[in-house]
């Protein structure tokens, strides 16, 4: 799609996805990218680079009211981006340097979304089991030294800028989970704060590189923005009064259909 114009379905979408985003709290690149290509037959660049932006200020937010009430880890934050935000600048390297618009690229690119939204959803659906086993096996253990702690913590920032810039999925369910493994004993709102805390600068490197290379839309990024910000809003007032694992379990369901549908598109 090179000659965009406002589409009300956009925003409507973008208020869809901003309200599950308020009531699950995970990220809204698991449905918002997937949506932009499939239904509205954008490419896929252009959708994973206007995400990105889209991310980046809609955690700006998220980040205000989490570091409000001190739950946000900066030293973690720190270690995260000392891993991402070099991994993010030679994976935008390397996305500069393929010719983005040919059938081979789109179908990595489809194809490692979808593989990233099947990851999701299987950690949505197993997250609490995994902990489960990980309280299990720390009681059977020593716990890992700091030093051991915080290298894993500058791999998973690796792991994460890489993963994020290709596909905008990874910063939200598989960081937040990837961090309670490391860190067992921290709270969880400690964790959700520092998590969306890291996203803005590594969502924002990532998003401002896909600019530079051509591939971010202005006018759709407003159209998402105008929907998903008083949804999320709304499903942030809705989230006490929801199931939350019954929304979690749907939500994942949905993400394992549009995982199947990316990766045989």
């Amino acid at each position: 799609m090179t000659n965009f114009s406002f589409d009300p379905l956009l925003s409507l979408s973008g208020f869809l996805v901003g309200s599950l985003v308020g009531i699950t709290g995970v990220g809204g690149a698991s449905l918002m990218t997937p949506l932009m290509v499939l239904m509205f037959g954008i490419h896929p660049t252009t959708a994973v680079g206007t995400d990105l932006l889209y991310a980046a200020i809609t955690k700006m937010a998220g980040t205000a009211v989490h570091h409000r009430h001190g739950h946000i880890r900066w030293r973690l934050v720190g270690l995260l981006a000392m891993g991402s935000i070099p991994a993010t600048a030679i994976t935008l390297w390397f996305m500069s340097g393929m010719d983005r618009k040919s059938a081979h690229s789109v179908a990595i690119l489809t194809t490692s979304l979808g593989i990233m939204l099947m990851l999701t959803a299987l950690i949505l659906l197993f997250r609490d089991l995994l902990m489960r086993y990980e309280m299990q096996w720390l009681k059977r253990h020593s716990t890992p030294s700091p030093r051991t702690i915080d290298a894993g913590t500058l791999v998973l920032g690796v792991i994460l800028g890489v993963l994020v810039t290709m596909t905008s999925v990874g910063a939200g369910a598989i960081g937040v989970t990837a961090l309670l493994f490391l860190y067992p004993r921290a709270k969880i709102n400690d964790i959700v704060g520092s998590d969306i805390a890291h996203a803005i600068p590594l969502t924002l490197l990532g998003g401002l590189g896909y600019w530079m290379i051509g591939d971010v839309n202005w006018l759709l990024l407003i159209s998402l923005l105008i929907g998903s910000i008083p949804g999320i809003i709304l499903g942030s007032y809705a989230a006490p009064k929801l199931p939350e694992k019954a929304v979690r379990t749907t939500l994942a369901i949905v993400l394992v259909i549009v995982a199947f549908k990316l990766i045989t598109h």
